[in-house]
């Protein structure tokens, strides 16, 4: 017999996409955090990965109340338009910022991967908007249930991009101080809890937490108190570097590329990674602007190249969500700069201007930067750039994101420093670049991070489940987590 409430993964759980994860509440109730595409291994490991149905919704929905997406990362949200035509009518709660950006991204993914038709696409996007409640940071919400039992939502800033979100569940049982419904919290893997909970029962849900210190975005605070947390553990084994080792990295890079006179190859995820790098190259820049970067080439005149319509398009969506941004970011605005449009910026719109700088750069010695997505290599401009590029040993290419494993840009991470190739568009593509890894502009939490999102609870959780990481990452944080007495579940 199932013992409610209890947690329901649909991805996310054994790797680092496709989240998707259900808080039961009771036979009739429920709802999902996030409902995202598997990419890399995930999604070749699923049952039936090499047809279109793979991405298909395989669990029931009919007692689903409402999906609450924590960010407008793909890998979070890429499921939105099956669990749409699988049925589900239920509101959509997001952060303001993210009923923006959501719309961006799912219009991409539908010309990416199901028709380029602008009909269906805008009836899709009307649908959506139909479904989307923006909800603001720190307050509750109450989502409405078919029984008697209180079940609200809170939702608190996570610092992983702008308008991510960590998610704070309140459930109350039916009969006000009784415990009766909250003895076990079970889980469809790992058998029912073992502690009793209190007829006011916190869950939540971590989403992506981000790292303190990440430009633009304030740090996330650590609530006061929850009883069980489902956590994300990216980087679970890992430690960053802080903000200024890692931006004195970034510029020791650029200095090196420019110096061979090639291009630095940047791939970013269109939407949080190339706004943070724009912010950060515009402080290089600006602090060093008549110093010259390299023999002949001035900080001043390093052409900054975005080659992405969707990574502008959520540029200026960022410019347009300033009240969001963080402290230090208002004060450059306040003293006149312009984090992500600034002089030395241009950015590409369309394919035929893509194509001549791809060829161009390739027949060419011009020091520049290009940031293009994906941010894994597994499609997107940046693949052309690749095939173009990565045999010139003037080139530099340069990771600031998690490189899933299984996806062309994990490849090139692993391969490159020594002399490897990598599959890209069905070609084998040596690599003759210098490849750079900085993971210290991760928009995951690191170790230290995750353990202090717990440790400073003042309340701290009787459960944590650890989702959304590889085993040797669950492994290393779980040991941390229990030197903390909390009992983990991966």
């Amino acid at each position: 017999m199932t013992e409610f409430p209890e947690i329901l993964h649909h991805g996310g759980k054994d790797g680092v996409t496709g989240s998707c994860h259900e808080l039961r509440v009771d036979s009739h109730n429920g709802i999902l955090i996030d409902c995202g595409l598997f990419q890399g291994e995930d999604a070749e490991i699923r049952p039936s990965a090499s047809s279109p149905s793979s991405l298909e919704i395989d669990f029931p929905l009919s007692h689903i109340k409402a999906l609450v997406v924590t960010h407008a990362h793909i890998d979070h949200v890429g499921r939105i338009p099956y669990l749409l035509a699988a049925g589900f009518d239920g509101p959509i709660y997001c952060s303001e910022p993210t009923a923006l950006l959501l719309p961006l991204v799912l219009e991409d993914a539908l010309k990416i991967g199901f028709t380029r038709n602008a009909r269906l696409i805008d009836q899709f996007l009307a649908h959506l908007q139909e479904r989307l409640v923006a909800l603001p940071y720190g307050q509750w919400r109450h989502i409405p249930l078919s029984t008697s039992t209180r079940l609200d939502i809170k939702l608190q800033r996570a610092g992983h991009i702008l308008g991510s979100a960590f998610v704070e569940c309140r459930i109350r049982a039916s009969s006000p101080g009784s415990k009766g419904s909250f003895q076990r919290l079970s889980t469809n893997d790992q058998g029912p809890g073992t502690s009793l909970y209190p007829s006011d029962l916190r869950v939540l849900f971590s989403g992506d937490l981000g790292a303190p210190y990440a430009p633009l975005l304030p740090a996330p605070r650590a609530p006061w108190g929850a009883d069980v947390v489902v956590l994300e553990s990216t980087y679970g084994d890992r430690v960053h570097e802080n903000r200024r080792s890692r931006r004195a990295r970034l510029r020791a890079v650029l200095e090196h590329a420019l110096r061979d006179r090639g291009a630095v190859l940047v791939p970013a995820f269109s939407i949080g990674r190339t706004q943070e790098l724009l912010y950060e190259m515009e402080a290089i820049i600006h602090g060093q602007p008549k110093r010259q970067a390299a023999p002949g080439v001035a900080w001043e005149d390093l052409e900054i190249i975005v080659d992405s319509p969707l990574a502008s398009r959520f540029t200026d969506a960022y410019r347009q969500l300033k009240p969001f941004w963080d402290a230090e970011a208002q004060r450059r605005l306040r003293a006149g700069r312009h984090p992500l449009a600034f002089e030395q910026l241009t950015t590409i719109d369309s394919h035929a201007d893509h194509e001549h700088t791809v060829a161009y750069l390739q027949r060419t010695c011009r020091p520049c930067v290009v940031i293009a997505g994906s941010g894994m290599c597994a499609g997107g401009r940046i693949v052309n750039y690749l095939k173009a590029l990565l045999g010139d040993p003037a080139t530099d290419v340069l990771f600031v994101g998690y490189q899933a494993r299984g996806t062309p840009g994990h490849a090139i991470q692993r391969f490159g420093p020594r002399g490897g190739y990598v599959m890209l568009d069905g070609a084998r593509v040596d690599i003759r670049a210098q490849i750079h890894t900085l993971s210290g502009y991760s928009a995951h939490a690191d170790q230290r991070n995750l353990v202090d999102f717990i440790r400073r609870m003042r309340r701290r959780p009787k459960l944590v489940h650890l989702v959304h990481g590889e085993a040797a990452a669950k492994q290393a944080l779980a040991h941390e987590l229990e030197e903390l007495g909390v009992r983990v579940q991966s």
